[in-house]
């Protein structure tokens, strides 16, 4: 296929070599470097694609033009294309073996690098902050073009494998109606409907369902999705969702079908498929619903083992039904000293922590932290529990609330995974299974994952008759029919199959406390549909930015996103969010507090 024709340039500044020696071409770019060896003058000029070397040897026009040509100004040259001399050849360079004699060039936009904040390519490395307020300066890095690049390829084969599997794409609003799906909305107020305002989706979740009932049958979208909620490191207020939902499926047409995108986005042999594991066995074993698998570091529930110890914060535990846990790391991979035992507090604080019981095993000898309260009878029960104990540090977490201990022993083990570099290279994915439908939080039950979602076949008795003010009741052990797909320690999608029965969903926001006006009022419209056929249904969600943070081997989400957010939800570059004029918030009816 030809392109399109009618660019100011001829080539990029990548892909010139020896085969268009003699030919006259025009390139456009930035000024990379500028050499003035007296008698003779280079420049290197940049795009995405790479650089080449300008000469000035033949040049007919004012050598004083040069001056103009500051870095990072654009350029446009015309010229012949040179074998370079056999000394100034450059093998490492993609266009190293050729340069561009100019016969003609214009500076199309000068830049004041004396008030540039940086040089993309400069050698020194600007500060994070600096890079966000002019990230347009930080997009052209090679860096940033390349993951630009890899986003939009990850993109398109995405569309292509469900495409090919009969899905269709349907966009659906972004100026929505607000409804509660776990975290805060984003509201838009409205300027034709006084006092009413708009939310942006935090993710199309009723509009999916309402696409399957209206007999879309296959349906994916690529969206933006808005959540108001507390940001970290593989989170933003806005961020992009592979989102995909099935009429008639099994959880098994799910899983394959997940399986099948990421086959062809991490490139895994056709053998590859995902191994399963419960919610309480993931919780039990790592203290976490989204482990990461590529090293040990197992943990252990050992109430039994410690009941009736004297060691008082074990012992105040259990008295309250609380969780002792531990994991052991062996010499070999760390003997820790007194300064590493003390600092983990504070790798625990933040989740509640105060502090890491410890012991330390030298030779079969127990010494350090709480070894007087470790018994003969204690740690033979423990080596027990891991094959491999022997000489190393066993590290305990106790608590009466048990999310604390598990999220304190999740912290621990992720902390010591990168500090001891015990991970693995490569990706470990995983399935995580038969989550609790529902979580108790201020004297009254909330949906573990959504209001929508089914409820396993086998609890939905449970779930109709029980008693909706207990605690600890039948409802506590509702699973939902909901999966999420981890990978190293990042959950990358989550999933359910949803109620499709009236009956059901009634149920669900009884459960929820939800009064019949409140749900008059926030799904109404939904509700409604319900009467009038609804096929089974499911599906998926991933969290395209996390996949690509894994695709990209970052960290920050930030790398992965053209514009993003910091930490505090803020645009360094455009100063958003920021302060509405008096006109717009008398047009759109709003009182300000400048409190």
């Amino acid at each position: 296929m030809s392109k399109v024709e009618g660019l100011m340039r001829s080539h990029t500044c990548g892909e010139l070599n020896e085969s268009h020696v003699g030919q006259t071409v025009v390139l456009c770019g930035w000024v990379n470097k500028y050499r003035n060896l007296g008698s003779l003058h280079f420049i290197d000029i940049r795009d995405k694609y790479g650089v080449t070397q300008l000469g000035f040897a033949d040049f007919k026009g004012d050598l004083a033009l040069l001056k103009k040509c500051s870095l990072e100004s654009v350029i446009y040259a015309k010229g012949v294309v040179a074998k370079r001399p056999a000394e100034a050849q450059n093998a490492k360079m993609q266009t190293g073996m050729v340069e561009v004699q100019v016969e003609e060039l214009r500076v199309l936009s000068q830049c004041d690098v004396d008030r540039i904040p940086f040089l993309p390519h400069g050698a020194i490395e600007a500060t994070d902050d600096l890079k966000l307020k002019y990230r347009y300066l930080d997009i052209r890095t090679n860096k940033l073009q390349n993951l630009l690049k890899l986003r939009s390829d990850t993109m398109q084969k995405v569309r292509s494998i469900l495409v090919g599997e009969g899905f269709i794409e349907v966009e659906t609003p972004i100026l929505y109606k607000s409804t509660p799906e776990g975290a805060r909305d984003y509201v838009v107020p409205s300027r034709v409907h006084p006092n009413h305002v708009y939310a942006l989706p935090q993710s199309p979740q009723t509009l999916k369902q309402l696409l399957m009932i209206g007999n879309t049958d296959k349906y994916f979208q690529i969206c933006k999705c808005f959540r108001d909620e507390d940001l970290r490191a593989d989170r933003q207020p806005e961020f992009t969702q592979i989102d995909i939902e099935v009429s008639f499926p099994t959880q098994e047409y799910i899983k394959n079908l997940v399986e099948k995108v990421l086959r062809n986005l991490f490139n895994m042999p056709e053998s590859f498929s995902v191994p399963v594991m419960s919610y309480a066995q993931a919780m039990r074993d790592y203290g976490s619903d989204k482990p990461d698998l590529r090293f040990g570091l197992k943990q252990y529930i050992v109430n039994d083992i410690f009941a009736g110890t004297d060691f008082a914060v074990f012992a105040n535990a259990l008295k309250e039904n609380g969780l002792v846990k531990t994991f052991f790391v062996p010499a070999a991979n760390a003997n820790f000293s007194r300064k590493d035992t003390d600092s983990f507090v504070e790798v625990v604080k933040p989740h509640g922590g105060k502090g890491v019981a410890f012991f330390k095993v030298d030779k079969g000898e127990r010494s350090g932290g709480i070894a007087k309260f470790i018994t003969d009878d204690i740690h033979a029960k423990l080596n027990a529990l891991f094959s491999e104990s022997g000489d190393g540090t066993w590290l305990f977490f106790a608590d009466a609330d048990h999310d604390v201990v598990h999220n304190c022993a999740d912290t621990m083990r992720r902390h010591l995974g990168h500090k001891l570099d015990l991970i693995e290279e490569g990706f470990k994915f995983l399935w995580v299974n038969d989550f609790p439908l529902l979580e108790w939080s201020d004297d009254r039950f909330f949906a573990k994952h959504h209001p929508f979602t089914m409820v396993k076949e086998e609890h939905v008795d449970a779930f109709i008759n029980g008693d909706v003010t207990q605690k600890n009741g039948p409802l506590k052990d509702v699973a939902a029919n909901a999966y999420d797909i981890v990978c190293n320690g990042y959950e990358i999608g989550g999933g359910s199959l949803r109620i499709f029965d009236q009956k059901v969903q009634k149920r669900m926001f009884e459960v929820l406390g939800m009064s019949d006006e409140e749900v008059k009022n926030q799904f109404g419209f939904f509700i409604e549909a319900l009467n009038y056929g609804v096929p089974p249904h499911g599906g998926l969600a991933f969290g395209f930015d996390r996949l690509m943070m894994l695709l990209a081997g970052t960290e920050n989400i930030r790398d992965v996103i053209a514009f993003p957010k910091t930490t505090s939800a803020s645009d360094l570059m455009s100063s958003a969010p920021s302060v509405p004029s008096a006109a717009q918030l008398k047009e759109l009816h709003f009182e300000w507090s400048k409190k």
